[in-house]
Parts: C-alpha cells; sequence; structure tokens
C-alpha cells in the first residue's frame, strides 16, 4: 500500500470517533428538544457531564466493534459491503449499550437515546467515510496518489489492462513504462528508470512469460523494493479461494470451491436456525391464512412435499403450501402423479416460458386461484423455514430444483450443488423466474465463490423489495 491509501486508511479511525461524538451530541439535543419533550415528557434528566463521559466510553467501545467488522481493512471494500460492516458493528455496539443499561441501571429513562444513538451513528459513520471515499476518488482522478508501475508484456491482455488504468483512474495506476519482453536490455531500462525513482512497482501482464524471465523478473522487484503484482493465468483465475498447507515443508494447495467453510459453515448454520426460527413466529399469521384458503379451495392435504435436489446431489423433499389441484398434482402424496407428469411434459413444451435445463409454466391451468396469490407473494413457499431449521437448506444458497431438471445440467452448471440450496439468493433478488437458467447459475456461483456474512445480510435484506416488485413472480 503506497503513502497516499496509507494516509486515507489512517483517517478513518479519527473520523469514525468524530462521527460517534456527532451522533451522541445529536441523540442528546434531539431527546431534550422542544417536539420530542412534547410528545413524551423528561421523567428523569441526565447531566450532560454524565452523559459526555459515558459517550467518551461507548465511542472507544463501537470503535473496538469496528476494528473487530474489519472497517480499518486495508484492502479495498466495496461501498455497499462497507455499508453492511457499519450497520452490523453499530448494531454490535448498540447491544453492548443496551446490556451496560440494563445491569449498571444508567439512563433508564432514555430508550429514546440508545435508538438514537444507533440510527444517528450508522448515518454519521457512513456518511462520514461516504465523503472521504468521494474525496480519495477524486484526487485519483486528478492522478494524485497513483502507482507508477512498468507492464512487461506486449499482448492483448496488457494493453486491455494498461486502456483499464487510463479509462478507470480511480484504480489508482499510472503505467510509466510499457515493456514488451523481459530480457538483459529491458533490464537495464527499468534499472534506470528506478534509478531516478520514476516507478513504484512493476506488473507482470504476460501470463505465458517463461517460467525463468518471470523468476528474473521477480527477484528483480524484490531487490529494487518494487512492489509486484501479475495477471493470472486461465488456471490461477479458474479459483478464487484457496489455502496453502506445507506436509513434509513442501507447499500444497488446496483449491477450495467457497469460502464457506470452518467456521463461515458454523456461523451460517447458527444464523439459518436463529433467523429461521424468528421468522417462522413472524410469518405465522400468513401461514395460518395460506393454509385456510387451500383448505375452503381444494381441501387437504395443504402441505405440498416437492422433491428437490440439495447439497453435494442428495435428494430430499422441500415442504410448500400447495399451490395446484391436488387432481394435477405430482409427487408420492398423490395417485394420479404418473399422469400427472405427463402433462407436465406437455405443459412444458406448449408454455414453458424459460429455456434450457429448468422451466418455468406461465399462465398454468393446473394452479389454484388461491395458488396464484400465494406464489405472486411467495407465502407458498414459507414452509421451507422447516427445511433450514432441518439442515436440508438455508435461508440464502442457490435455488433447489427437481431431479429431472438437474439430470440436465452442464458439468459447470453443477457448481451450484456445492452449499446448500437456500429460499432466496442472488437469482431471486436479480429477477427471479425472469432470468435464464445461465444466467441464474452464474449468479448463484459467483455467490458461492464470494460468500460472506454481509452478503448473506445484503440479500435478505433486498428479497422483501424483490418480492413487492412482483417481477417475476408466476
Amino acid at each position: 500500500m503506497n503513502r497516499f491509501n496509507l494516509w486515507f486508511t489512517a483517517l478513518r479511525l479519527p473520523l469514525d470517533a468524530i462521527a460517534l461524538a456527532c451522533a451522541a451530541a445529536a441523540a442528546y439535543l434531539l431527546r431534550y428538544s422542544r417536539f420530542a419533550t412534547e410528545v413524551r415528557p423528561i421523567l428523569q434528566d441526565i447531566p450532560y457531564s454524565a452523559y459526555v463521559q459515558t459517550s467518551i466510553t461507548f465511542i472507544g467501545v463501537w470503535i473496538l466493534m469496528f476494528i473487530i467488522a474489519g472497517l480499518y481493512s486495508t484492502r479495498p471494500m466495496r461501498a455497499w459491503n462497507e455499508f453492511g460492516r457499519v450497520i452490523l458493528a453499530c448494531t454490535a455496539g448498540a447491544m453492548v449499550l443496551i446490556a451496560s443499561v440494563f445491569f449498571r441501571r444508567e439512563l433508564t429513562q432514555s430508550r429514546f437515546i440508545v435508538i438514537a444513538i444507533w440510527a444517528l451513528s450508522i448515518f454519521f459513520v457512513y456518511f462520514g467515510r461516504l465523503i472521504l471515499r468521494l474525496i480519495q476518488h477524486q484526487l485519483l482522478r486528478l492522478g494524485l496518489g497513483h502507482m507508477r508501475v512498468a507492464m512487461v508484456g506486449g499482448d492483448i491482455q496488457a494493453q486491455n489492462l494498461n486502456q483499464i488504468f487510463k479509462q478507470s483512474p480511480i484504480f489508482g495506476f499510472t503505467v510509466a513504462k510499457q515493456l514488451g519482453d523481459w530480457n538483459d536490455s529491458q533490464r537495464e531500462t527499468l534499472r534506470s528508470a528506478v534509478n531516478r525513482r520514476q516507478i513504484d512497482g512493476v506488473v507482470l501482464a504476460d501470463p505465458d512469460l517463461p517460467k525463468e524471465k518471470a523468476l528474473n523478473l521477480i527477484n528483480f522487484a524484490s531487490t529494487n523494493q518494487l512492489k509486484f503484482w501479475y495477471l493470472a493465468d486461465v488456471f490461477a483465475a479458474s479459483f478464487t479461494n484457496i489455502e496453502v498447507s506445507t506436509p513434509g515443508g513442501v507447499p500444497l494447495i488446496e483449491v477450495k470451491p467457497t469460502p464457506l467453510d470452518g467456521w463461515g459453515r458454523i456461523a451460517k448454520r447458527a444464523e439459518d436456525v436463529v433467523f429461521s426460527i424468528l421468522l417462522l413466529i413472524l410469518t405465522s399469521p400468513l401461514w395460518i391464512i395460506g393454509a385456510l384458503l387451500v383448505l375452503f379451495e381444494d381441501g387437504f392435504p395443504i402441505l405440498y412435499k416437492s422433491e428437490r435436489v440439495g447439497e453435494k446431489g442428495r435428494v430430499f423433499f422441500a415442504y410448500k403450501l400447495r399451490s395446484m389441484y391436488k387432481k394435477f398434482s405430482i409427487g408420492p402424496q398423490f395417485a394420479n402423479s404418473k399422469k400427472n407428469l405427463e402433462m407436465e411434459r406437455e405443459l412444458i413444451k406448449t408454455k414453458s416460458i424459460k429455456e434450457g435445463a429448468v422451466y418455468k409454466i406461465a399462465d398454468d391451468p393446473r394452479v389454484m386461484k388461491v395458488g396464484k396469490f400465494l406464489r405472486r407473494w411467495s407465502i407458498d413457499e414459507l414452509p421451507n423455514f422447516i427445511n433450514v431449521l432441518t439442515g436440508e437448506m438455508s435461508l440464502v444458497g442457490p435455488r433447489p430444483h427437481q431431479p429431472r431438471e438437474v439430470d440436465k445440467y452442464s458439468d459447470s452448471q453443477r457448481r451450484v450443488l456445492t452449499i446448500k440450496p437456500g429460499i432466496t439468493g442472488m437469482a431471486q433478488i436479480s429477477g427471479r423466474s425472469d432470468l435464464v437458467f445461465e444466467e441464474e447459475a452464474q449468479l448463484d456461483i459467483w455467490y458461492i465463490e464470494n460468500w460472506s456474512p454481509l452478503l448473506d445480510l445484503y440479500i435478505l435484506l433486498k428479497t422483501p423489495f424483490a418480492v413487492i416488485q412482483k417481477k417475476g413472480a408466476y
């Protein structure tokens, strides 16, 4: 990391402290404003001096939460990812504050202040970081703070990378030297540039450069204290999650299909259990209404067991509120299942709006009137929370499909079976049934390779808006 980026990284901490102080002051002033006191009279006065002392303590606690959340990482972070981390850290800080209020019995009459501090801290901290990000990007657009690099490689990949750096100065790279190859002549050219302090690093943009030359270039960069980057070849770029071990002193690289491993897997399972129990309770009125509507229109059974393929190709039954007339339904619950399967195959040929492995029948004549309502608002899928509790599904993940659909997957599309399927996922917030399956699979594979708790939180928060927009619901 160069000095320019290091300065902006260091500025985040004092800026966050100032933002938290502003949030605490604003919460106090808001509580004692005329409007607030008229709505809810002050029952117990809080001396401002005591409030300031308490605020200073909790600013320190919240900064610690920010450190734990990775908000001071030197690695580049996307804006929405940073926003999620700010929410997570501020919520954790608020929980500590609430616990302190409970055990120490302080500020007991100011629940409003606690809530206000939580909301205002998210606003002030993220707003401050957003302004800092905009200033940094503007300076980078002016060419300030750039890493001056020598690019080695003359093929199309090197040209494309050079063009990207020129068109997007916010990446912070300026190509000071362009070398088509690496040989003794180029070595002397680069040494001269180093002596005149014209470059800060070297970019190897030719993945096919002979190994001996590449090692020589790496050694040159190391000897001259230059940063070194290289463009990954097709093989290396295929693997985004690797782990290196050294059995007997021999470096052995394990390719991991997803970062969802170890503690990540434990954390996701804990998230699934806690939130599915909570959501089961919150959505229970919808369950009852949906079950009664199904019962009144077409009798029992109310729940439909749909055969699906889950993690590592394991077949399980996903529970749903039945949305089709039972005389047309398919599965072990129904007597005419074989005949109904033939009918479905004919409907797929004539009415399917999707091509490829997965079908979707629009205006399906087998769907009950109430079934259309249940599907429109995804109420029929609420029993999937049972599958989450039993460990067959997750809250977030690739959508599970039927065995006869999975049989048509390509080899690359079978990567979606790496993890547990989910109730919602990248495809559900990006178009639902309007996506062709190839696009759906690409989104799910990207999720598998880039999983994080914050990405799960982002998808869960965006799912209700996708449902309300009616996009892709049939």
